[in-house]
């Protein structure tokens, strides 16, 4: 009876399960993924992280703008002011564009120009001086960092050369060293360099012996000669005749005493 039981309650759960199994939809097909639109491709900016590249510089016609390029570069105010005062700026376009020599600049920076500022030096130069100072700083050819290998110093400049505007470059595997007399500084970074112009930050400012050196002094004039006074006579030294009066007395006196015996004698 029991087993009876265990197997109808059995066919009871069945049938519920089955029911439950036929009364449920068939599954439905996986729907699609919605289809994503492509986005057309950013243009490349400067903000993406690519990594730089190197785009070729267009030679323009006629030369570089000098002054642009210093003020660009920054930190060259005063070597900026100082070019442009003087009218050097007229010199380098002039030497960019009507000569294939180029030119090659040493451009002292802001923090160089503090000591001949603060002590008064630079203020004191005639205006002259400031154009000398800046020709100084300027090479009518360009010269790039292996040319310096093998120039011969001393380095004409545009203010002149010889021994009192005397500038040396030494170079070795890792340095560049300017040297004047009085300056001895070195090459710190290249602000520009193409096939025309190359442009070297110096710390100091290149002092030539012609400007900043001490001048010999003059030698201290003769004295004046005495100035003889046209209206008067000059005092006559009266010579010592004693002697030749002496003389002229004796012989008076003999002429006298022959011509007394003279006359006593009788013809």
């Amino acid at each position: 009876m029991k087993q009876q039981i265990s197997f109808s309650f059995s066919l009871v759960l069945l049938f519920l399960h089955c029911s439950q199994t036929l009364s449920q939809p068939p599954n439905a097909a996986p729907a699609k993924a919605p289809a994503v639109a492509t986005a057309p491709p950013l243009a490349a900016t400067s903000a993406q992280a690519s990594p730089p590249v190197m785009v070729p510089v267009q030679v323009s016609k006629g030369p570089v703008n000098v002054i642009k390029i210093l003020q660009k570069a920054g930190h060259f105010a005063i070597f900026t002011r100082l070019i442009k005062s003087t009218q050097e700026d007229i010199q380098l376009f002039s030497q960019l564009n009507d000569s294939r020599d180029g030119v090659t600049i040493f451009a002292p920076t802001d923090g160089a120009f503090s000591a001949i500022i603060k002590s008064g030096v630079l203020n004191s130069l005639t205006d002259h001086q400031k154009i000398e100072l800046v020709q100084f700083h300027i090479i009518p050819r360009v010269l790039s960092t292996a040319n310096f290998q093998t120039v011969s110093n001393p380095i004409t400049t545009l203010a002149g050369s010889g021994s009192r505007f005397t500038l040396d470059v030494i170079t070795t595997e890792s340095m560049l060293n300017v040297t004047t007399g009085l300056t001895n500084t070195s090459v710190s970074a290249i602000v520009y360099t193409d096939s025309q112009l190359a442009i070297y930050q110096v710390d100091k400012v290149l002092l030539p012996l012609d400007i900043f050196s001490p001048k010999p002094l003059a030698p201290a004039p003769a004295p004046p000669k005495p100035i003889k006074d046209d209206g008067e006579e000059s005092p006559m030294i009266p010579e010592d005749t004693s002697g030749s009066v002496i003389c002229m007395v004796h012989n008076t006196l003999f002429m006298f005493g022959v011509g007394i015996v003279t006359a006593a004698i009788p013809l």
